[in-house]
């Protein structure tokens, strides 16, 4: 019953959880692989609805973007999607963009 197989990098190596508390562990980490990876593909989706206003020059779409874009970068890089700079980074690049497409 406790036997559980983890899978490693090479498909070939499995290690074995032995414990309740390794197994408590496995049950967890494929629960926050889930709930990251929804995260990420959500965040990269806003971004890219972003990108895509500002290369067809919608100024009014990519304004009305922006502050979701904007939260959605900041909740990312709270919970570790991304990291601070990286979401600095991308906040800094879109705003700019937007900046030179209104005038």
């Amino acid at each position: 019953m406790l036997e559980t197989r983890i899978l490693c990098k090479e498909s070939s190596q499995h290690k074995m959880a032995n414990t309740y508390s390794a197994l408590k562990r496995v049950r967890e980490t494929e629960r926050r692989t889930e709930i990251n990876r929804k995260n990420k593909t959500r965040l990269r989706h806003q971004i890219r609805a972003m990108r895509r206003a500002l290369t067809e020059k919608d100024a009014k779409a990519a304004a009305e973007l922006l502050p979701k874009t904007f939260s959605l970068i900041d909740r990312s890089a709270k919970s570790g999607i991304i990291k601070k700079n990286t979401a600095a980074r991308y906040k800094s690049n879109l705003h700019l963009k937007v900046k030179a497409l209104e005038k």
